[in-house]
This record gives C-alpha cells, structure tokens and sequence, in this order.
C-alpha cells in the first residue's frame, strides 16, 4: 500500500520502463472533484479495455466520461502502437464498487493465484485504491492485441 504519485513521479516511472508517453491536455489535474471521494492509499492497478476503435476517440472519451458516467474514466489508455495517454492524476472513474474481502487479499497479498477472487458484495470504493488503465481494443475476441 503506497500513496499516490505525484505526476512528475508517474510520468517518470512510465518513461524509466521505456513507454512512450503522451501528456495529453490538462492530465496533471484532471480528476474527479474531491467530493466523489479521495485517491490513495494506492493497492494496485486495474487494466481494462475500452470496446471502442481508433486512438484519438478512445482518448477523447476516457477523458470527458459519457451521459451515463463522468470523466475521467481512468488515468491512462495504452493505444495499441503500446503509446500510453496519459489523462488524469487523481481520482478517476475506472473501478467502481468492489468486495472488501477481495481488496483486503490484495492488500494482504494472500490470494492463491491460480484461482479467481469471487466477490459477494460491492461495498468497497475500487476507484479508491486502484489506478486504472484502458486498452484500446473492443474486446470481442476478434480484435487482436499486437
């Protein structure tokens, strides 16, 4: 368990492993507003995808959200050149409600790694603990990662 990073620290980290990394607009304060809730301590990261085509759009609507949920929707998309866009250094809306039984096993790392966490409950903020990252692909089965 560790507190966020800094944007300077992120951008760094992402850069001293070698992605190639877009600061796209206003990144290093784009978030949630504090009222949706706080950021950290930091558990981990959840990767998605985003069932959309085409870099710039997929961006675009990580950023700004849709009618149905507000932006950001996570803090980074991975565009599938491995290029990572990055689009919000706060809370950000990825993760949803999770199990606490399921966040204390991360916590505790004491999962058993060949067999899937099953959750009974969503009464635990994941957008809390996690960063998020989407990857642009639909996730159909036919849209291939390179």
């Amino acid at each position: 368990m560790a507190g966020a990073l800094s944007a300077d620290r992120l951008l760094s980290a992402l850069r001293a492993e070698g992605v190639r990394v877009v600061e796209y607009r206003d990144w290093r304060t784009h978030r949630r507003p504090a009222k949706a809730g706080t950021f950290g301590p930091i558990n981990g990261v959840m990767i998605h995808h985003t069932v959309t085509t085409g870099t710039s759009n997929s961006v675009e609507l990580c950023y700004n959200g849709h009618s149905s949920l507000p932006g950001p929707l996570c803090h980074g998309v991975i565009a599938k050149d491995g290029t990572v866009y990055l689009i919000s250094n706060g809370r950000a809306n990825h993760a949803g409600k999770g199990d606490d039984d399921v966040l204390r096993a991360v916590q505790n790392e004491s999962y058993n790694r060949d067999a899937l966490l099953v959750p009974n409950e969503a009464n635990t903020d994941g957008n809390t603990h996690f960063y998020g990252f989407e990857c642009i692909n639909l996730g159909n089965g036919k849209d291939p990662w390179p």
